[in-house]
């Protein structure tokens, strides 16, 4: 065994196949670039597999044409794609135009039906981080419904600031931890880099 490494044993009466085959509970957090992509990234092995795909993105307005977005969807029938609201992000407030309160409540309710259906194998709720964090989604209830999903189905949750409870219940956590950005020096988002 490589000097450093833990060999870990468990004591949980599965074999190695059933270990291979329990559902995951990602979270992808911190305030570096990346954890979208991440998800993305875990999205597209999910289709690899086989697997049926839901993408549910909390921040992005169906307005916007993002790269992921036109890649996945290109893959086939295999994914859905949700956009939640007319868009707000963790640097803009929601405006005066929709609830957005209300828009976030109506897509966790969406995912709810989603997980009890076992509609997909895979999910990526994007920037879900945040109606947890400004009370828009209970916090209690998300950590509650993951936990009790029926099935084999992954989810993979992305945003800043994610709860410590949703960090707690979570398989795997990664935090992007953000060294130097272009953004930083005034510069602009650019098509294929950030969209």
């Amino acid at each position: 065994m490589p000097q450093g490494r833990v060999e870990v044993v468990p004591d949980d009466g599965l074999t190695t196949r059933q270990r291979r085959r329990q559902a995951v509970l990602a979270v992808h957090t911190g305030h570096g670039k990346g954890k979208s992509t991440a998800a993305f990234g875990m999205a597209l092995r999910a289709w690899s597999a086989g697997w049926d795909i839901g993408v549910f993105q909390f921040v992005k307005s169906p307005k916007w044409r993002v790269g992921e977005e036109t890649a996945l969807k290109a893959l086939g029938e295999r994914i859905t794609w949700h956009k939640m609201g007319e868009g707000w992000s963790w640097i803009q407030r929601p405006g005066t135009e929709r609830d957005h309160a209300v828009e976030a409540a109506e897509g966790w309710a969406q995912i709810k039906r989603d997980l009890a259906a076992q509609t997909h194998s895979f999910y990526v709720l994007d920037e879900f981080t945040y109606p947890m964090k400004w009370g828009w989604v209970d916090v209690a209830d998300v950590v509650g419904t993951l936990a009790a999903r029926p099935g084999t189905q992954h989810v993979v949750i992305t945003g800043r600031d994610a709860h410590p409870d949703l960090i707690a219940a979570a398989d795997l956590v990664t935090e992007m931890t953000k060294v130097k950005h272009p953004m930083d020096a005034g510069r602009k988002g650019q098509q294929g880099i950030e969209w």
